[in-house]
């Protein structure tokens, strides 16, 4: 059995890394330099290096989505776990909150109503923001069907999307249908941990 590493706990992440990229160097793997610090955090948070490969990012995308960021964006969730993973604290310095509609009462009621998804009404409530929002979806594919329709209908088009929907209906085209005409970054896998990783970018790194 090996044996057990005595790491400081503020060596801890700076290891783990180390690791990462050890790891990245012999699978042969050379990370874009734009998207390393992302795709990095993504596997410290999965623990999966597949998102080496399968990690997606349109043009420039870190860098659009940090100048959002120093700009004043929200960020828009589907769901309130996701929310509460999100640094508020250095969000709001910058001017921006993070936004989850889902619990609302009349967005259940409009659901019920209209025979769809909570999570495609949440996002029909945030294309009403008067200011440019990043949305990020780790849960629901029909959130980010509900963004493409309304993209393709001329309605509204986000200002950055991050995709990682969970789950087997209507996931991948849901991430294929997002590629046309915005700006985003999507994953071939999902979940709310992984997108905490793309969406709470640190102080230091919108420096």
């Amino acid at each position: 059995m090996k044996g057990i590493e005595f790491v400081l706990p503020e060596e801890i992440e700076k290891r783990s890394f180390e690791i990462i990229g050890q790891e990245l160097k012999e699978r042969g793997i050379r990370l874009n330099p734009a998207e390393e610090s992302v795709t990095k955090r993504v596997i410290h948070t999965s623990a999966d290096f597949e998102y080496a490969d399968t990690l997606c990012y349109s043009e420039n995308a870190v860098e659009i989505a940090k100048k959002l960021i120093r700009d004043g964006a929200d960020i828009v969730t589907d769901t309130n776990m996701a929310r509460a993973g999100i640094n508020k604290k250095i969000l709001g310095t910058f001017g921006g909150t993070v936004r989850c509609f889902m619990a609302e009462e009349d967005v259940a009621a409009k659901a019920r109503e209209r025979g769809l998804t909570r999570a495609a009404v949440s996002m029909e409530r945030a294309a009403g923001l008067l200011k440019p929002s990043v949305f990020a979806v780790g849960n629901a594919p029909t959130a980010l069907i509900a963004l493409y329709e309304m993209m393709k209908k001329g309605m509204f088009k986000p200002a950055f999307i991050i995709g990682v929907p969970v789950g087997f209906v209507n996931v991948e085209a849901a991430k294929d249908k997002r590629r046309m005409r915005t700006t985003e970054l999507v994953g071939a896998e999902g979940g709310e941990d992984d997108y905490h990783d793309t969406a709470d970018l640190d102080g230091e790194e919108l420096d």
